[in-house]
């Protein structure tokens, strides 16, 4: 974990060291979630909540789009076959 970054934290929103060193754990591991595991995730999740494929792959493509670090655009093709192989 990088020091200066939950000094950072800790300085920036009066939290104690090792509490900001949990939220900064916790946004790095959020982050380091691969587009994979993301996309596998979110189909589950939206799934469960009887949403249909037709609305779940924009949907992610959108979410996708909008992560701070995310894969660029990409197709509903490749959203599938992430999903079902």
């Amino acid at each position: 974990m990088d020091p200066d970054l939950v000094r950072h934290v800790a300085a920036t929103t009066g939290l104690a060291e090792p509490v900001a060193a949990r939220v900064v754990a916790d946004v790095v591991a959020y982050f380091g979630e691969t587009t994979e595991e993301f996309v596998r995730r979110r189909h589950r999740e939206l799934q469960a909540r009887d949403r249909r494929n037709d609305e779940i792959w924009p949907r992610i493509a959108a979410e996708l789009a909008a992560r701070v670090v995310g894969p660029g655009d990409v197709s509903q093709r490749r959203l599938r076959r992430i999903v079902y192989g």
